[in-house]
């Protein structure tokens, strides 16, 4: 490999500096280093002498014969550069031509082109809304939406990934807003997932709202004629599809970007959208590129036919569902992990990135495998056989795979029980083989590791060591302050995977957390978070009395908006028949339960209790 690694080197070895900012910024990548997110550039091609798993030149159009050859005709007839933004005459008359060739394959009336993808989705938001609008956000979006939305200073909310629920929610409760634009990916860049755009679109006309939908990584990829994740959706209406962003650096090949909708919308971008207003238009030799990659890509369908097959075949062989399109995450957990294993895969000649935080969720550091037209089989094969021997992956491959899921307790507030709920959970499951008990991060000076402990003492119960242990009986946030340290959210996952791998046979774990749902571990992540990525099997410990109707339904709702439901919900404390009947009516979970208030907690009492509750987990 050839890596540029002078500049980092030189910032720790380089001689003392006068200027303060330069020490400053010295500080900061270094720390980028030490936190293994410090990006690097290669300072060659050495990465086209390897495999391609990488690029998103899903077709192979950026080589294709009749590409270049269009390009380098425009660039011959029209000259190098476009000289000017559209608007003061630059461009060419190519511009038009592709922008009319993409209207048509996607089924709309018009297009506009703008210099890249980035560009178009800032330029459209913009020009559509402003504040007093609602902008209504998937959660993992692009940084190109999650910028346009911060720019139009309209209010945004976000909902959570794919969920229907939540954004209907928002939706509902959000009815005073002038517009109200429902923004999503149609194949999304790092999950390769694809959302229920059809549904979207339902929700959009019940609630007034308008869809717009990044194409960037379904164009080309999916659809007839790879016209795109809408095209692929056959919605029964397309009413409420305002726009839709289709990317020229992808599947075409070439770059650029596109708005595409109707001739009032086309109009209206161009008026409205500055990142179109004032830049320099597309050289002629990508706009002839574009064009030749649109119509190839349309008759494509043997390709995209390969391409799904060797998604399939990959999948297959690493135990993961098959991607819709051509993107397959490989999720590994921490940046160190993923770093190291992309490089020992190019040592192989696999072209393989990690990709880190920010641009995924902290503990969800993962490899971006890309499947291409160009692949073979035996290469597929080769990159599977590779990952399957790689030690970090196949423990992280063991946490996906594990069954069954832990079991984790969570409450609705602190000091409610869940630690007592907890012991009488590894006494239930202990029946059925050896069980683990893990506090992931404890406060406070009392152990509930030794309390469990005690009141499983005549159990197989394994007691794990706390990831955090911080003396202030506090949230984990703040008592990890206390004690001048943080929270390190990203190793969660991996030593929640080292305890599955642990279990014997048949073992079961089970994962007490800390206070309520929401209570942060850090300044970008609560506990929520965490179940959201893990997706256990969820036990809701509550108070039975005065207030838990709302605190119970509370947690529910913020589970649900997670797409979490919870298996059993055990009340605590005297028991009150009309608060559980209704719990049992609204609250639509798998079982309620009572513990009612132990003269003494103890492995006799919880045994007790255990018996008498069939309703338990075994």
């Amino acid at each position: 490999m050839s890596r540029d690694k002078a500049a980092p080197q030189a910032l720790e070895q380089g001689p003392e500096r006068s200027n303060p900012l330069e020490g400053e910024l010295a500080t900061e990548l270094q720390d980028l280093r030490r936190r293994s997110l410090y990006r690097e550039l290669e300072d060659s091609l050495e990465p086209l002498a390897r495999v391609d798993f990488t690029s998103n030149d899903y077709l192979g159009l950026s080589r294709h014969p009749e590409v270049i050859a269009a390009a380098l005709a425009a660039a011959g007839e029209h000259g190098a550069g476009a000289r000017a933004s559209r608007l003061l005459g630059g461009g060419c008359g190519l511009d038009r031509r592709v922008e009319r060739a993409v209207a048509d394959w996607l089924g709309a009336e018009e297009a506009l082109l703008f210099p890249t993808g980035y560009q178009a989705n800032l330029g459209l938001v913009t020009a559509l809304a402003r504040p007093g609008d609602l902008l209504l956000s998937d959660a993992l979006n692009h940084a190109s939406t999650i910028d346009a939305c911060r720019l139009s200073r309209a209010t945004t909310r976000i909902f959570a990934h794919g969920d229907l629920g939540q954004l209907e929610a928002l939706l509902a409760t959000n009815p005073g807003s002038r517009r109200r634009l429902v923004l999503t990916e149609g194949v999304f860049s790092m999950d390769g997932d694809v959302p229920p755009l059809a549904e979207m679109e339902r929700l959009c006309r019940e609630h007034d709202a308008w869809l717009i939908v990044d194409e960037a990584h379904a164009a080309g990829v999916v659809g007839p004629e790879g016209a795109g994740a809408w095209a692929a959706a056959e919605a029964a209406s397309d009413e409420r599809l305002l726009a839709r962003v289709v990317t020229g650096g992808k599947a075409l090949g070439a770059a650029g970007g596109l708005v595409v909708g109707s001739r009032t919308l086309r109009e209206t971008v161009i008026q409205g959208a500055r990142s179109f207003t004032f830049s320099t238009g597309i050289s002629p030799a990508v706009a002839g590129a574009l064009e030749a990659a649109v119509a190839i890509a349309r008759g494509a369908e043997d390709g995209r036919r390969h391409l799904r097959g060797l998604a399939r075949q990959l999948a297959g062989s690493l135990g993961l569902p098959t991607p819709p399109a051509a993107v397959l995450p490989y999720i590994v957990g921490t940046s160190e992990r993923a770093l190291a294993l992309a490089e020992r895969l190019q040592e192989q000649g696999l072209e393989v990135r990690a990709v880190r935080p920010p641009t995924v969720p902290e503990g969800s550091a993962r490899l971006r495998l890309v499947l291409h037209a160009h692949n073979s089989s035996t290469e597929v094969e080769g990159l599977a056989r590779e990952l399957r021997d790689d030690p970090p992956a196949a423990q992280a491959a063991e946490l996906r795979s594990a069954a069954p899921r832990p079991w984790f307790v969570v409450g609705t507030d602190t000091g409610i029980g869940k630690t007592v709920v907890s012991a009488a959970l590894c006494r239930s499951l202990s029946d059925g083989g050896p069980t683990t008990y893990w506090k992931p991060v404890q406060t406070g000076d009392d152990s509930d590791t030794d309390s469990v402990g005690a009141w499983t003492a005549d159990r197989e119960v394994r007691l794990a060591v706390p990831q955090h242990e911080f003396p202030l009986p506090a949230s984990p946030h703040e008592a990890a302050a206390a004690a001048g340290d943080r929270v390190r959210f990203e190793e969660l996952e991996p030593r929640l995977a080292r305890e599955i791998a642990e279990l014997e046979q048949d073992g079961r774990l089970v994962v007490e957390l800390a206070g309520g749902l929401l209570v942060p571990y850090d300044d970008a992540h609560t506990q929520a978070d965490w179940l959201a990525r893990v997706r256990p099997r969820l036990v809701l410990v509550a108070r039975s009395g005065l207030g838990t109707l709302n605190h119970t339904l509370l947690t529910l709702e913020a589970l649900r908006a997670r797409r979490l439901e919870v298996e059993l919900l055990v009340l605590v404390g005297e028991p009150h028949p009309s608060n559980r009947a209704t719990l049992e009516a609204r609250g639509r979970v798998g079982g309620v339960v009572e513990l009612p208030t132990l003269d003494e907690v103890g492995p006799a009492s919880l045994q007790t209790w255990v018996e008498r509750t069939p309703d338990l987990p075994r």
